[in-house]
């Protein structure tokens, strides 16, 4: 298929090893940042909380939270130009969907006299929220759809990537206190790979058949 947005994502893969020396541009990360503030969510909640790792103490910190496992991603934490935590909010209450409802007036999208109204979506977050308010696996499911469009983001804008799961979210909470109130168990670093020494940068894509995947009724 001759597309340019499959021969993006066919160039994309796990990177194992970053150059250290290259930086991205401001001008991409404006439009990750962007992309990642237009990321959609159920009932645009928007539950989340997105901190780039960015500066080389940030770095050590984030290096630092490797300490007692998945010490294999440790070494992006140095290496890549940018990190970028995914957390969502454990609690996620009424009060936080009012921000949004108030951010709707405000653009016109909700009339004032529809504020009450307009909280009939949060039925879709109190059927996900259990006795003490916790609804951190709905708010985990929302974070992950903006992690998705990020890794396309990057593909398209020629930036390498390593999805990471292996991250100690307790140690996380602990060295980044400016995540008070979400949990992190996702994170991406982002850059350019060193390609004289990653070896899944020669590898051919791997991916099951369409046939397999993929039924249309």
């Amino acid at each position: 298929m001759s597309n340019p947005i499959i021969t993006e994502l066919k160039k994309r893969y796990t990177t194992k090893h970053y150059d250290a020396s290259k930086k991205i541009p401001q001008e991409d990360l404006a439009i990750i940042y962007e992309a990642l503030r237009l990321s959609p969510s159920s009932i645009n909640s928007q539950p989340w909380k997105f901190l780039v790792i960015e500066s080389e103490e940030a770095k050590q910190r984030f290096h630092d939270t490797f300490a007692n496992k998945f010490q294999f991603n440790q070494k992006h934490a140095k290496t890549a130009s940018h990190t970028i935590l995914f957390a969502q909010k454990t609690h996620y209450t009424r009060a936080d969907y009012e921000k949004v409802i108030n951010a709707d007036i405000k653009i016109g999208r909700t009339k004032i006299e529809n504020k009450e109204q307009a909280f009939g979506a949060f039925a879709f977050v109190e059927m996900n929220t259990d006795d003490k308010g916790y609804n951190a696996p709905w708010t985990k499911s929302q974070t992950y759809i903006a992690f998705g469009n990020i890794l396309n983001v990057v593909a398209r804008l020629g930036i390498d990537s390593t999805a990471m799961e292996g991250v100690d979210h307790e140690l996380i909470s602990e060295n980044f206190p400016e995540l008070e109130g979400y949990r992190c168990d996702v994170a991406l670093a982002i850059g350019y790979s060193d390609t004289d020494n990653d070896y899944n940068a020669a590898l051919p894509k791997s991916r099951l058949s369409l046939g397999d995947i993929l039924t249309v009724l």
